[in-house]
């Protein structure tokens, strides 16, 4: 049953005395998220259960402190949990095409690179110092001696079997040449092509004969030759193995539970002793040439390892708030050098995304954001249903031609993501994108409002009391805290509610503190509340100043003593969007006899909203179906809001009317 209200029932006062407490000061700060008890029973589902899909979508309006809330709610959670491993990329020495990655545990990537540069430093010195050794040096004088020791008795054999048959040998650099004698001298072309046709016949055999024997002889030190350098090679190797065996060895047991580790250092070792000779040289041999220099540089890149994710400071579980996910933003980036006029990459130039610093954690982002990237909401997704994230160009998903680059092994991914946005977009991706509710199962719905009782009054005196303690503001005695309970019913447009856009409250805490502290007040009282929000009023209130004055001017016309048939004063909500204020408008209506019953003029003037349109025909509903239910009506009624030139929405308009 409808009732007048009285003055003292139109505002709902807060009495200081009954808050027990004289400031914000002798508070605790809030621990948890006040007033969204069903929220937070949202929020503590999705982040235990680890089955896939389970990721979350807050919703709710702007200002409820979603963010702030969701942030320090999943900071003290993600204490309670285990770090997450290092991740790191290396060369892969099957196929440099597909970097290797490799999961180690927190804090070790960084180690295992430092420790790989120190290795290739120390293999560097100590392969050169060895091999500049004098016992390396004399070890191959040995085996060079031995060689030639045999190549010279089998050459000398060679020169006895040729003098004794005519010839001399002759090395050039097409070979082996025998040359002819006579008398011990050898002969020229002409005198070869003066001798008769028998002698010259008997010369091609003995030459033949002999070259068979050379080429035999070749053969064989053909053979010499290639176990000389068989042995040189394998003299070489057991050198460096040797420097390289302990220092593996070593990196072996530190690394060792680490999947994927001793694989890698074995296939270290077998390159560095392929490539010895890039140790061996000296640094100085590439001073001088950008290309030799370029090329060494590059070599040696290959034994470096690429740290993308590092946890080494990181207590619990990381929680990672992307405030720009673009698409590489969120899955990472292959960036690019360019070398003599081309661009290059390897994997060393592989940089982290959020997803990659958030894995075995939280991401948080902002629905609004990630919406107005290009292919940044499908990459999301695409890491999500794959359970892992894939580095890759954004070009190549479109097609385009891009240059030579690499592809990184995909990284496990584990991890919730937390999205951010208003409940409609919710809605329409429900609605409209399929895998949208197999990828985010859980909702976490905030709400505007909160019940106004004793208990929810003190915990919203904690949330003040973070805001200050936060902030570095003066506290709030309790005086200001009742005046904040009252303008909080005021916002939520119930005396039996308080408002929880904490937004809007922060900010005229922060306007009151700054008004406190111009009078030199320890505190905030109620007066500083008061003044905070006048002024902010006062700000944005020149359109409805304008307004009174039009009507103290009679520009607007509004009667408010005497009355007039078919005439009422109603008051028009405006809402500027940081200011609602009424508007006081005459309804009039006006009737002749006729049949086109009750006719709205806004509405005609399509300058009536849907819902007001709807009303209006109801009302004609009502007249008809009670003073023309068994004859035709004749009357012709029409009703306007006078001096009103924009929209007329709501159905408090229509009754109005």
């Amino acid at each position: 049953m409808m009732k007048e209200l009285t003055a003292k029932e139109v505002r709902k006062v807060c009495a200081p005395e009954s808050l027990g407490f004289e400031s914000t000061k002798n508070l605790e700060a809030a621990p948890t998220i006040v007033g969204q008890s069903r929220a937070l029973q949202a929020l503590q589902f999705g982040l235990e259960i680890q089955n896939s899909g389970f990721n979350i979508y807050a919703a709710g309006l702007p200002g409820t402190g979603k963010m702030t809330a969701i942030t320090a709610f999943l900071e003290r959670v993600a204490k309670t949990k285990d770090t997450p491993p290092d991740r790191c990329y290396v060369h892969n020495f099957d196929d440099s095409y597909r970097p290797k990655s490799l999961q180690l545990k927190a804090g070790m990537a960084i180690q295992l690179q430092r420790d790989m540069r120190r290795l290739i430093e120390t293999a560097q010195a100590e392969i050169r110092r060895a091999f500049e050794s004098e016992e390396y040096v004399r070890r191959r004088d040995e085996l060079s001696r031995a060689f030639n020791e045999k190549r010279e008795k089998l050459f000398n054999q060679l020169n006895q079997l040729a003098h004794s048959n005519g010839f001399a040998i002759q090395v050039s650099p097409m070979g082996v040449i025998l040359v002819p004698l006579m008398d011990g001298k050898p002969l020229s072309d002409q005198e070869v092509l003066a001798l008769s046709p028998e002698a010259k016949e008997q010369m091609a055999k003995r030459q033949e004969t002999i070259q068979g024997q050379i080429k035999d002889a070749m053969a064989q030190m053909r053979n010499w030759d290639r176990e000389i350098r068989e042995q040189v090679e394998k003299l070489d190797r057991e050198v460096v193995q040797f420097i390289l065996e302990v220092p593996i060895e070593e990196l072996e047991k530190k690394y060792g539970d680490a999947p994927g580790i001793v694989e890698h250092l074995k296939a270290v070792q077998e390159s560095i002793i392929e490539n010895r000779d890039l140790f061996r040289s000296s640094p100085e041999s590439a001073e001088g040439n950008p290309f030799v220099a370029r090329a060494v540089a590059d070599a040696f890149r290959r034994y470096e390892v690429n740290v993308l994710v590092d946890n080494t400071n990181l207590t619990g579980a990381p929680v990672v708030i992307e405030m720009n996910p673009t698409f590489n933003n969120l899955i990472g980036r292959l960036e690019k050098e360019a070398q003599f006029g081309a661009l290059t990459s390897d994997f060393t130039m592989i940089r982290p995304g959020s997803i990659h610093k958030a894995n075995g954690g939280y991401l948080v982002i902002r629905m609004d954001d990630i919406l107005t990237e290009l292919m940044a909401w499908e990459a999301l997704k695409r890491s999500l249903r794959e359970r892992k994230v894939i580095i890759e160009e954004l070009a190549e998903r479109f097609g385009f031609l891009t240059v030579k680059g690499i592809r990184p092994e995909p990284i496990p991914l584990n991890l919730k993501v937390i999205l951010i946005g208003d409940s409609i977009y919710y809605h329409l991706l429900y609605k409209l994108d399929r895998e949208f509710p197999e990828l985010f199962k859980v909702k976490a719905d905030f709400d505007s409002r909160m019940d106004r009782n004793a208990e929810n009054v003190r915990q919203y005196a904690a949330t003040l009391c973070s805001v200050c303690g936060k902030e570095n503001l003066r506290h709030l005695d309790n005086t200001a805290v009742a005046r904040i309970v009252e303008h909080s019913s005021r916002l939520a447009e119930d005396q039996q509610k308080l408002s929880t856009r904490f937004s809007e409250i922060a900010d005229i805490i922060r306007e009151a503190s700054y008004w406190a502290d111009l009078d030199g007040r320890e505190l905030v009282n109620s007066e500083h509340i008061s003044k905070a929000i006048e002024k902010k009023v006062y700000r944005s209130d020149l359109i409805q100043e304008r307004i009174r004055e039009m009507i103290e001017r009679c520009i607007l016309k509004i009667d408010t003593e005497g009355e007039v048939v078919g005439q009422v004063n109603g008051l028009s909500v405006i809402d500027m969007g940081d200011l609602s204020f009424g508007r006081p408008s005459r309804i009039t209506a006006s009737t002749a006899a006729g049949p086109e019953g009750v006719i709205d003029i806004d509405r005609e003037a399509k300058l009536g909203g849907p819902i007001h349109t709807k009303g209006v025909l109801i009302l004609g509903g009502i007249i008809a179906e009670r003073y023309a239910s068994n004859m035709p009506l004749s009357l012709s009624a029409r009703l306007v809001f006078e001096q009103s030139y924009s929209e007329v929405e709501g159905d408090s308009a229509s009754s109005a009317e």
